[in-house]
């Protein structure tokens, strides 16, 4: 085994504890999520054993992150993303440009006209208008963005979005996980 390849494994375990401290999870509380035995964890933990596929898949799921972030995999070299758009009803454009489940989505979106419908689910919206006017229903209350303008809640308010009149909107559009929100840092004032 090479060098690179046997440091790679060596910080896998360092990487698993400092996840599972980070989230205040015990060796218990993980065990009973993932399957694993409290033992192997604690081996895997301490670098006593080699981790394997059939363990790290659980532990990314548990700790709801990408693979590649416990095995901190060498960088491929190229850093652009390739962009996959994705066609949706209505004339519709979907670019996600994140690729982590469980965590924060980023998504461009091109928005054509539709008719409203309310609609609510689990998790944490932001909408950053870049082009276009953005219709904005929560609840009972209704708003127009403009570019450069910003809206953020919680998705399980009855919602819905899309363009303020016959043209299309230009939208970053951020979708978290429940309880996940955004933190504005600003200056302390002098």
């Amino acid at each position: 085994m090479d060098a690179e390849l046997e440091q790679i494994l060596d910080d896998i375990g360092p990487r698993l504890r400092a996840l599972r401290r980070d989230r205040s999870l015990t060796l218990e509380s993980l065990a009973a999520t993932t399957g694993i035995s409290v033992s192997t964890l604690s081996r895997l933990e301490a670098g006593k054993r080699r981790p394997t596929l059939d363990l790290l898949i659980p532990l990314a799921r548990a700790h709801r992150v990408a693979l590649d972030q416990l095995v901190a995999a060498p960088a491929t070299g190229d850093p652009r993303v390739h962009l996959q758009p994705v066609r949706r009803r209505h004339g519709s454009v979907l670019v996600p440009l994140t690729q982590y489940p469980g965590r924060v989505q980023v998504f461009k979106h091109v928005l054509s006209p539709r008719e409203p419908k309310l609609v609510t689910h689990e998790g944490y919206e932001w909408l950053y208008v870049l082009a276009g006017e953005l219709r904005l229903i929560l609840g009972e209350r209704e708003c127009t963005l403009r570019p450069g303008e910003v809206a953020e809640f919680d998705t399980r308010e009855p919602h819905w979005f899309g363009p303020a009149g016959s043209d299309t909107v230009e939208l970053l559009h951020l979708f978290g996980p429940r309880g996940d929100q955004a933190v504005v840092r600003s200056p302390a004032p002098s």
